[in-house]
């Protein structure tokens, strides 16, 4: 399918450097399109040169580019905002902070033109909250990325309550240069899409784990061979469709009145909270690690997001021709 866009002639922002700032600017870069970055910490800049380059000769090593110097060129890093003047798209991916976020979007305005669209990877902030803090408001809207943004097909893009349908749309069609099977939120939710569905997950597991129910090894491998066998083809609604609903009926009225409906943070959640817990990071989780497990991990999923992404593409819509 031919694309509208010439990619090489849009250029785009990305304003923060940590690890999603530079994976998506990763993602981008093996689009096609020039980049500028900014990076507001300067300690980011020092890491994101290596960091972005290797996740490029990633990319390169999967097959999805030929060469990762020749990507590597059209990447501009610089602490000076002024770098922005000829985006026609910038992405904001610094902390979750409004004040933070506000003094941001106030440097991207002050040098990007009126229609520049300005978005934010945020997962947790309201988009029509931090529209406040943009000129031109209707240009602003939420692009969600998934790490690692290079290797993922998801893409959630999410209106604000005065975001303009024609940016929104523009997203959506440019997302698809992206390699992305985009999603568009209409309405402003709290938490958007991706984060409801899968915080309606975690509230259940933590739920069976402290009932007693249920190992975490066991309730990991029910979750990864039962919905992990079927999630990359089809979704929750195609799958009810292929499984047909006789039974549906039955199965929810009796298992809903069961679920958890807590509104507190799980009391295991709060003690890794406390312990400075950050998993395979620290190896400090709610699974053991020795030595280099952790870092084994880390390992393992790269490699596994190289072929996820591969059997991902080999069954979008587009190669199975279906709508």
């Amino acid at each position: 399918m031919s694309s509208p866009f010439n990619v090489a002639e849009i250029h785009i922002g990305v304003v923060g450097l940590g690890l999603m700032g530079s994976s998506i600017v990763a993602a981008l870069l093996i689009a096609g399109h020039p980049v500028k970055a900014v990076a507001p910490i300067p300690a980011d800049s020092l890491e994101a040169d290596e960091r972005i380059f290797n996740q490029l000769k990633q990319c390169e090593e999967a097959g999805l580019i030929a060469n990762a110097e020749n990507y590597w060129q059209l990447l501009t890093i610089s602490e000076d905002y002024a770098i922005l003047k000829s985006c026609h798209v910038v992405i904001e991916c610094v902390i979750e902070d409004v004040d933070i976020k506000s003094v941001v979007y106030q440097k991207i305005t002050s040098v990007v033109s009126p229609d520049c669209i300005v978005s934010s990877n945020t997962s947790a902030i309201p988009i029509s909250t931090l529209q406040r803090y943009v000129s031109y408001p209707e240009r602003f809207l939420g692009i969600h990325w998934a790490e690692p943004a290079f290797m993922t097909r998801f893409l959630e893009i999410t209106c604000g309550n005065l975001t303009s349908p024609e940016k929104a749309n523009h997203i959506l069609d440019l997302a698809h240069c992206w390699g992305k099977e985009p999603t568009l939120l209409k309405k402003d939710i709290r938490g958007f899409i991706t984060n409801r569905l899968m915080y309606a997950v975690y509230r259940e597991i933590f739920h069976q784990l402290e009932q007693g129910n249920a190992t975490p090894e066991d309730l990991d491998k029910a979750f990864r061979y039962d919905a992990g066998s079927w999630m990359t083809l089809m979704g929750i609604f195609r799958r009810m469709d292929y499984s047909g609903f006789k039974d549906f009926d039955t199965i929810l009225n009796t298992v809903f009145p069961e679920l958890s409906n807590s509104t507190t943070v799980p009391r295991l959640m709060q003690q890794m909270v406390q312990q400075d817990a950050r998993g395979v990071h620290n190896n400090k989780g709610l699974y053991p690690y020795e030595g280099e497990e952790g870092k084994q991990w880390e390992e393992a999923f790269t490699r596994f997001n190289l072929d996820i992404c591969q059997l991902a593409a080999d069954y979008s819509a587009d190669k199975l021709n279906l709508k």
